[in-house]
């Protein structure tokens, strides 16, 4: 395996259709896996992904496209592997992978959640389900919404991997004339702030759903940084800037942007919808939702103070009234 060898993208939705655009600005062709084969014809058809960023045209012919039962072909096919599919359907698509597969690939969890039911970090699933040594594991996050990516707005990400060498080589393909790719070494802490950033995003959803203003929210970040600073300080302990982009900046856009699922589907929320019926209307993943469970669940042995997570998981999962859970939220903050 030369560098990073031959690349996977592992799911078809909007992130994975970005980072798709991303590393086809240096490489000149990736393996990229799309679940339907229905959508691979359709793809190769209109020369765009059909269902998501519509307007990122693609050179068909720079693209090895697998579909259905082939992701074994597809694992085979590739060395470096990025795993973009939401996370409640993980589970459902490794499965299927043979663990002769996952062998001498570096396998990226793009993801930004948690193994639901399971309630570990993708990280953790592969080393202790599929035998995935640490130093073949990395993560990409921070703040980079697909729909930005899309338009070639100026997008930052960081690359963690427990070997740095290897996310030297991942952020010399990522980076381009818009994107900006710094590596760290901190694979388990960007998990980490990669769910809770988007359970805050859900809070602030449900604040501005209930009508409270922009000083209330700069407050609840505020807070929700400590938080998470507080959470991933606790489970694991090394040295980090919090106020980082892969950190801070990616819980600013998830819980600011319009382009955010998270706070969508919180503002839904605090506008009276029930979760199933703001699940349904929005036809896309809130990996918040799925988070918080996990959090709460991991909480039970860490014991860290963790009011913002606690409200939303009470909303969401204990169906408790949104207003009066946010309005004795808003108590604690100064």
């Amino acid at each position: 395996m030369e560098g990073v060898g031959k690349i996977g993208i592992l799911g078809s939705g909007s992130w994975a259709t970005a980072l798709a655009k991303i590393l086809l600005a240096s490489q000149k062709e990736i393996n990229w896996y799309v679940r339907k084969s229905k959508n691979v014809e359709q793809f190769k058809d209109l020369g765009h992904n059909p269902n998501y960023l519509t307007g990122v045209k693609f050179d068909i012919n720079r693209i090895h496209f697998y579909s259905d039962s082939d992701i074994n072909s597809f694992f085979r096919a590739s060395d470096t592997i990025f795993l973009v599919v939401p996370s409640p359907f993980i589970k459902q698509f490794l499965k299927r992978v043979r663990s002769s597969s996952f062998k001498g690939k570096l396998i990226i969890n793009a993801i930004k959640g948690v193994v639901p039911d399971e309630n570990i970090l993708v990280s953790d699933y592969l080393q202790l389900v599929h035998e995935v040594p640490p130093e073949n594991i990395g993560v990409v996050a921070g703040p980079c919404h697909a729909e930005e990516v899309a338009k070639e707005r100026m997008s930052y990400l960081t690359v963690g991997c427990f070997d740095i060498k290897k996310a030297e080589l991942l952020s010399s393909i990522l980076q381009n004339n818009f994107v900006k790719c710094s590596i760290s070494y901190d694979v388990v802490g960007i998990e980490y702030a990669s769910v809770l950033k988007n359970i805050y995003a859900i809070a602030a959803g449900i604040c501005n759903g209930l009508n409270y203003g922009d000083n209330f929210q700069s407050v609840l970040i505020s807070n929700a940084l400590y938080e998470m600073s507080n959470f991933v300080n606790t489970v694991h302990l090394v040295k980090r800037d919090i106020t980082e982009s892969v950190y801070l900046g990616d819980l600013l856009v998830t819980a600011y942007s319009n382009f955010s699922r998270n706070r969508t589907f919180g503002n839904m929320i605090g506008r009276g919808y029930s979760v199933k019926a703001a699940q349904m209307e929005m036809n896309m993943i809130a990996e918040g939702y799925y988070g918080s469970k996990c959090i709460k669940e991991l909480n039970k042995r860490y014991q860290v103070n963790m009011p913002i997570m606690n409200a939303v998981y009470k909303i969401i999962y204990e169906k408790a009234p949104a207003k009066e859970t946010m309005t004795d939220l808003a108590k604690l903050f100064k």
